[in-house]
């Protein structure tokens, strides 16, 4: 995780926008999302709370849009032979977590969205609520605390043991 915000930080986009810019950018993209919004942040000497809020924000961001859109945007790309692999492979990865988050509905996904590790998060969560016809309302709720709890988790990692490593 450490080397995609390193490489992200270095690119050419990294040398023309602010530091809390490029926290909020890694923050909305898929992987690194708000785990690799507060590692950058902790490395790039954002102080914590600023770090969190833009990780917080940039990370959230994405969930409506799944949540509403995802399952119209699969149906349109399926109809193109070159996509179709493609949606199938998603489909199938974020359906081999649903087992985490359906058994538990709300507290499940909070649990998927909340707990740093790899293949889980926002984006895979909000994936897995839209293919399980969850309430959206819910869904969205149950990953803002999610988002939440990554926080405080990432926080302590990233500013705390990885802060005090690097300083």
């Amino acid at each position: 995780m450490e080397s995609l915000v390193t490489w992200f930080v270095n690119s050419p986009l990294g040398q023309h926008v602010s530091r809390e810019v490029m926290v909020f950018i890694i923050s909305l993209f898929p992987i690194l999302e708000l785990r690799g919004g507060i590692l950058a942040a902790s490395l790039l000497d954002i102080t914590m709370w600023k770090g969190i809020l833009i990780s917080a924000i940039g990370n959230f961001i994405p969930i409506p849009f799944i949540l509403l859109f995802i399952k119209k945007i699969f149906a349109f790309l399926r109809r193109f032979r070159l996509f179709r692999p493609l949606v199938d492979r998603l489909e199938n990865r974020a359906m081999k977590k649903r087992g985490q988050v359906e058994k538990y509905e709300f507290w499940g996904l909070v649990l998927f969205v909340g707990i740093p590790l790899p293949v889980t998060g926002a984006w895979t969560g909000s994936l897995v609520a839209a293919l399980l016809n969850m309430d959206i309302k819910k869904s969205i709720l149950a990953e803002l605390l999610g988002i939440c709890m990554a926080a405080v988790i990432m926080t302590i990692i990233s500013y705390g043991i990885i802060g005090s490593i690097i300083r």
